[in-house]
């Protein structure tokens, strides 16, 4: 992207709100084998952290989709590597620099060495709601963060001396196409703001080898998250992934 493009978009991205703290996620399925008695399973067991390293090739920049191939109702720009940072930060509902608690619910870190997350946002500015693709490596298997996810349904979150209340919700609905994924609902409730502030984010998150595929609408205050969005969005990047 030129220079020129980088700018406006983070510009956008700051005139929108977008990076402010909101926009806003392991390999490859692992695998269970359930044996009856008496019933021998044939072949070489293979460690989890052994499947989890399968690389796709590709740059992530390259993978992700294009501001193009979003629906029209969002304008989308792809940002540049420090507004994507800040963006992709602000998907768990958390953020570089906060506290987290009970503590063992915290993001994990980025791997030292990773290749930067690649970030696309577009934004419906009269319903208040983005829509965000994400492409980040990891070697966590998606079974990782879904256990995770399942003892954090609600955290409180510190940050800048502002807290907040985030609830996480797993649905049952497990988007297809990709090697393991998840459906989440979230919320981030401010304790100062109002309403108007809260965040409702619906996500589907995907892992193909050690890319992850992370499709997040959010709106501010009383809106509905565009389901269908993400749907098209999760979609369209998983296909791209898999045609690398």
């Amino acid at each position: 992207m030129a220079q020129t493009r980088a700018g406006r978009a983070g510009d956008a991205v700051r005139a929108r709100g977008l990076v402010r703290r909101c926009c806003a996620a392991a390999a490859i399925v692992s695998v269970a084998v359930l044996t009856g008695c008496g019933q021998s399973v044939s072949g070489t067991p293979v460690a989890e952290s052994t499947m989890s390293v399968r690389a796709v090739a590709g740059a992530l920049a390259d993978l992700l989709p294009t501001p193009q191939q979003f629906p029209d109702r969002y304008p989308a720009v792809v940002l540049p590597p420090q507004a994507a940072s800040a963006a992709a930060g602000d998907l768990d509902g958390v953020g570089a620099g906060a506290t987290v608690s009970p503590a063992a619910c915290a993001p994990p870190e980025a791997e030292i060495g990773a290749e930067p997350a690649a970030v696309a946002v577009g934004s419906d500015d009269a319903n208040r709601s983005t829509l965000t693709v994400e492409l980040a490596r990891s070697t966590e298997v998606l079974s990782g963060l879904r256990e995770r996810l399942r003892g954090c349904e609600r955290i409180r979150v510190g940050r800048a001396g502002a807290d907040s209340t985030v609830t996480t919700v797993l649905d049952e609905f497990v988007p297809s196409g990709a090697d393991d994924a998840i459906s989440l609902r979230r919320r981030v409730i401010p304790d100062v703001g109002g309403a108007g502030l809260t965040q409702t984010m619906q996500t589907s998150v995907g892992q193909i080898g050690d890319v992850r595929i992370t499709v997040t609408s959010m709106t501010f205050g009383g809106g509905e998250p565009d389901t269908d969005a993400v749907a098209e969005m999760f979609e369209t990047t998983v296909r791209a992934v898999h045609d690398s």
